[in-house]
């Protein structure tokens, strides 16, 4: 009975904080539905009608654009995540610098994402500070174009510097609950670093990796910034293929309200996706 109350009185305080988010995303999905069926509409009548998801569909570009975001997303994620793990087991146990370390591995966390992609673009630009420097050193004879290029490596990379922290936060916590006698057990009994990594770190950590995942997954699929300042000319991305529709016309925006419809479809499947195969990781240890 007690146990019930204080589990009420939880919810009771948590509610005033979470409520109005979960209201707020509600009509933020229940408004884009409406309106990529015709039911809200700026500049005619409202009514049914799946003409909107028809023109989107058959829209080669959104298919181009779907495909580019999913694998920046995803890249993005695991790059992180997969950086963020052994910088987490590194600083799991305080040694002299590692205070200094850590505060410069979060530094990115107070960079704005639009401030570091135009930093970014002076170090990689035609005339920007790489260029320049392999040019004096005698490296190359002209400089090499690094800028916006087609396969979005230079998102990834800003990508992967901007969320790295967030997924060094989220699995710091858990790294340090594993307790030594638990390493020092597998040690003893004849488990290298691959075994410890996969039959005991994973396992025990797997709920933040899927945090981690799952979290930057959508931060980078969703991401605006780095797109227009460092991504391609060739392909749009999907929060880009969003601002073409409402400059057309007044049915734009329902069309921009499809697009916004797929790219939380694709948010969904794919933090699902991610979630399930990192589940799948943390069983394949076990059972090795």
């Amino acid at each position: 009975m007690k146990t019930r109350n204080r589990n009420r009185l939880c919810w009771l305080l948590v509610l005033p904080a979470v409520a109005p988010v979960i209201l707020t995303l509600m009509l933020i999905v229940i408004m884009a539905l409406a309106q990529s069926v015709g039911l809200f509409d700026f500049g005619a009548p409202a009514h049914f009608t799946l003409q909107y998801w028809q023109t989107i569909l058959n829209d080669s570009q959104l298919w181009r654009a779907t495909g580019y975001s999913l694998r920046i997303g995803v890249i993005s994620a695991v790059l992180s995540v997969a950086l963020a793990l052994p910088l987490a087991l590194w600083l799991r146990k305080p040694f002299p610098g590692s205070m200094l370390m850590g505060g410069l591995l979060k530094a990115p966390l107070m960079v704005h994402g639009l401030v570091a992609a135009l930093l970014f673009i002076n170090l990689i630009s035609w005339q920007g500070f790489i260029n320049l420097g392999l040019l004096k050193l005698g490296i190359i004879s002209h400089p090499i174009r690094m800028q916006n290029d087609r396969w979005g490596i230079g998102v990834i990379i800003l990508q992967v510097w901007k969320q790295l922290p967030y997924a060094l936060l989220i699995m710091s916590g858990s790294l340090r609950a594993i307790g030594d006698e638990i390493f020092n057990a597998a040690r003893d009994l004849g488990a290298g670093k691959t075994a410890r990594l996969l039959q005991i770190i994973l396992p025990l950590s797997i709920q933040s990796v899927q945090v981690s995942l799952v979290l930057i997954f959508i931060g980078a699929l969703g991401d605006f910034s780095f797109q227009v300042v460092a991504g391609p000319t060739s392909v749009f991305s999907l929060s880009q293929y969003i601002l073409r529709f409402p400059e057309i016309s007044a049915q734009g925006w329902n069309l921009a309200a499809v697009v916004a419809v797929i790219l939380m479809l694709a948010a969904f499947v794919g933090a699902v996706v991610l979630a399930a195969l990192a589940k799948w990781l943390q069983q394949a240890g076990e059972q090795r």
